[in-house]
C-alpha cells in the first residue's frame, strides 16, 4: 500500500473513532442526566434497577469510550498493541450482541411476561398517589400518570392491576390518568370550550365504574409502539454492524501495514547501500 493511501485510511479510522468517542460521551451524558433527573424510572422495576435506561445508556457510552479510545490512540501513534486490542473489543463486542439478541429472540415470551410481572410488582409495592416528586426528579405515580395519559392506557395488562395494592389497600381503585373523561375533556378544552373544567376535577378513578376507564393495558400499547418503531431499530442495528465491520477490516489493514512498514524501515536502515543519516523517511504522510 502506498504512503496516500495508508495516510487516508489511518487518517478516516482516527475521524471515525473520534467521532464515536464523541458520541460516547454523549451517551454518558444523557445517562447521567438520566440518573439524575428521571430516577423514578428505576422503580418501575425494582428488581432489575439495571435495565433501568440511565444504566443502559451509561454502559453503552462506556464502553463506547473505551473501544474508540483504543482505537483512535492506536491508528494515530501507530501502534500494534493497541489495533489488536481494539479488534478483540470489537469481536468480543459483536459476538455478545448477537448472544444477547439471539437470547432476547428466542425467550422474547418470557422475557415479556417477566417484564409484566416486574412492572405490577412496582405498582404494588411502590406506588404513592400522594408523592408526585417534582419537574426534576418526578416520581413513580407521575411517570405511570404520564404513560397511561399518552398511551390510552391503564395498568400493564388492565385496570384491575391497580385493584388492592398497598396504596389503597382494599380499594378497587385506579389513577385519575386512566379516566377516558380526561381524555375526551381535553378534546374539548381544545376546541374551545371550558366546560370540561370542572368535570376534570372529578375522582372517577375512585368511582369503581370500569366503563369511565381505559380498558386496555400499557403493555400491549407499549408493544404496539414498539413495532411501530422496527425500521427505525433496523436501520440503526445496520448502522452498527457497519461501523464495526468497517472498524474490524481497518484495524487489521492498518496492524499489517504497521508491521510491514517497520520491518521494511529496518531493513533499509542496515542496508550497506543506503547512508542512515540521509535516508527519506518512510513514515511521512
Amino acid at each position: 500500500m502506498g504512503n496516500a493511501g495508508y495516510t487516508c485510511i489511518r487518517r478516516t479510522f482516527c475521524w471515525l473513532n473520534i467521532i464515536l468517542w464523541l458520541c460516547s460521551c454523549a451517551f454518558l451524558g444523557a445517562g447521567l442526566w438520566l440518573r439524575l433527573s428521571y430516577e423514578g424510572y428505576a422503580t418501575l422495576l425494582p428488581q432489575h434497577a439495571g435495565l433501568s435506561a440511565d444504566t443502559i445508556f451509561m454502559c453503552i457510552g462506556g464502553i463506547g469510550f473505551v473501544v474508540s479510545f483504543f482505537g483512535c490512540c492506536g491508528a494515530w501513534v501507530q501502534s500494534r498493541c493497541l489495533l489488536v486490542l481494539y479488534f478483540m473489543l470489537i469481536v468480543m463486542l459483536f459476538m455478545s450482541e448477537f448472544l444477547v439478541g439471539s437470547i432476547a429472540f428466542l425467550f422474547r415470551g418470557g422475557l415479556g411476561r417477566t417484564l409484566a410481572n416486574e412492572l405490577r410488582f412496582g405498582i404494588e409495592r411502590h406506588y404513592n398517589a400522594s408523592d408526585r416528586g417534582s419537574l426534576v426528579a418526578p416520581s413513580v405515580a407521575a411517570i405511570w400518570d404520564s404513560v397511561q395519559q399518552s398511551f390510552e392506557c391503564c395498568g400493564v395488562s388492565s385496570y384491575e392491576d391497580w385493584y388492592d395494592i398497598q396504596s389503597w389497600s382494599g380499594k378497587r381503585w385506579v389513577p385519575d390518568s386512566c379516566c377516558r373523561q380526561l381524555y375526551d375533556q381535553r378534546q374539548l378544552l381544545t376546541e374551545g370550550s371550558g366546560d370540561g373544567l370542572g368535570a376534570m376535577r372529578l375522582d372517577c378513578g375512585r368511582s369503581e365504574n370500569p366503563s369511565l376507564w381505559w380498558d386496555k393495558g400499557c403493555a400491549h400499547s407499549l408493544q404496539n409502539w414498539f413495532n411501530g418503531q422496527l425500521n427505525v431499530v433496523g436501520a440503526i442495528g445496520l448502522g452498527i454492524a457497519f461501523v464495526q465491520l468497517f472498524g474490524l477490516i481497518t484495524s487489521m489493514l492498518l496492524f499489517c501495514t504497521v508491521k510491514h512498514k517497520r520491518a521494511s524501515d529496518t531493513y533499509k536502515s542496515y542496508s550497506p547501500s543506503i547512508d542512515p543519516q540521509t535516508r527519506t523517511s518512510s513514515w511521512e504522510d
